[in-house]
């Protein structure tokens, strides 16, 4: 089944929500209000993403496994940072099975979420390119040829440009079945070249340490735990967290964590009903006792007080412009 369209988001929950068979967490790190674009295509075997995000964040990226996924920068002034490594313009990452993942950006960006059926990518490699896509239990960064990457840019933005403004032409099934294959194509060429990135074997050690490290601020969401506390969950010393923290987003422990939880209270507040909900409360239900300070923090972070979001909320409650309605999670 063919599904096509495009979305502004004005909240960050709506738009993590909308890619389907991936997770995207998003925090944001910098001043301004959230706003975000996402395209989508959906064909028989390809799904692609578009996405522009116009303030600096922090994802924590969950990838289903039953799905191969590829994703690489778009032309922007911020490239993104994936697990510690500042992408240049025409790399890829093709993305282990089931993979979770950090993505830093400084500023506005763009990027590209790609996924297809590993049987059916593994099935293309061998029929157009002879060579054998194994999946691999770490994630790899791709550098191939400018030519090739340049191709899959221009291809990706074609289907997009298309699912944006006559997205009736993938009723055609032939229209759509060329696309696909046309696209798909360009990418086993890329994923087929040589010259991989070579990535040490600390840089996947770091990977899986901020894994659990998420892992564990999820399973003490009712408490307030240190870092020494995470640390021990997780087994391993401070500063080796703190090196990994300060590589995957530029923050310490301590100040991600306090950045997810204003992030938590200002998603609540969104969501709230002015009527009903109190900031204090809100506040409170993510650790944050001493208000004067919260609320200072937070103004300084998002560029309005807590009360201010609270009191939009039923403005913007839908959060989200649809051109067309976005994908459900279950396509």
């Amino acid at each position: 089944m063919t599904a096509s369209g495009t979305a502004v988001f004005t909240n960050p929950d709506e738009y993590g929500a909308g890619f389907g068979d991936a997770s995207v967490n998003v925090f944001l790190t910098g001043r301004g209000d959230f706003k975000a674009r996402l395209t989508w295509l959906k064909l028989r075997h390809l799904h692609l993403f578009r996405c522009r995000e116009d303030v600096p964040s922090i994802a924590y990226i969950s990838l289903a496994p039953l799905r191969s996924f590829v994703s690489f920068p778009l032309p922007s002034s911020s490239p993104p940072i994936w697990n510690g490594v500042k992408l240049q313009l025409g790399d890829i990452v093709i993305h282990s099975r089931g993979e979770c993942a950090h993505r830093w950006t400084k500023g506005a960006c763009q990027w590209a979420l790609v996924s297809v059926p590993p049987n059916q990518l593994a099935h293309y490699c061998r029929v157009l390119a002879e060579a054998d896509l194994t999946d691999r239990p770490v994630g790899r960064i791709l550098r191939p040829h400018r030519d090739m990457a340049m191709r899959l840019r221009r291809l990706l933005s074609k289907a997009c440009n298309l699912a944006e403004t006559t997205s009736e032409i993938f009723a055609h099934l032939e229209a759509a079945r060329a696309l696909e294959q046309e696209f798909i194509h360009a990418l086993v060429n890329c994923l087929t070249a040589d010259n991989a990135y070579n990535s040490p074997a600390s840089r996947q050690r770091q990977a899986d340490i901020m894994t659990r490290f998420e892992s564990a601020l999820c399973t003490e969401f009712d408490k307030r735990p240190r870092v020494s506390e995470l640390c021990a969950t997780i087994g391993v010393p401070e500063r080796t967290l703190s090196a990994c923290c300060v590589k995957f987003f530029g923050l310490s422990p301590a100040r991600y964590i306090r950045l997810r939880r204003l992030n938590l209270v200002r998603a609540e507040l969104q969501r709230a009903d002015p009527a009903s909900a109190s900031v204090a409360q809100i506040a409170q239900h993510y650790w944050f006792s001493e208000l004067g300070r919260f609320a200072a923090t937070y103004r300084a972070l998002f560029g309005e007080s807590p009360s201010a979001t609270l009191r939009r909320a039923r403005a913007n409650s839908a959060g989200i412009t649809y051109s067309t309605p976005p994908p459900s999670p279950k396509q």
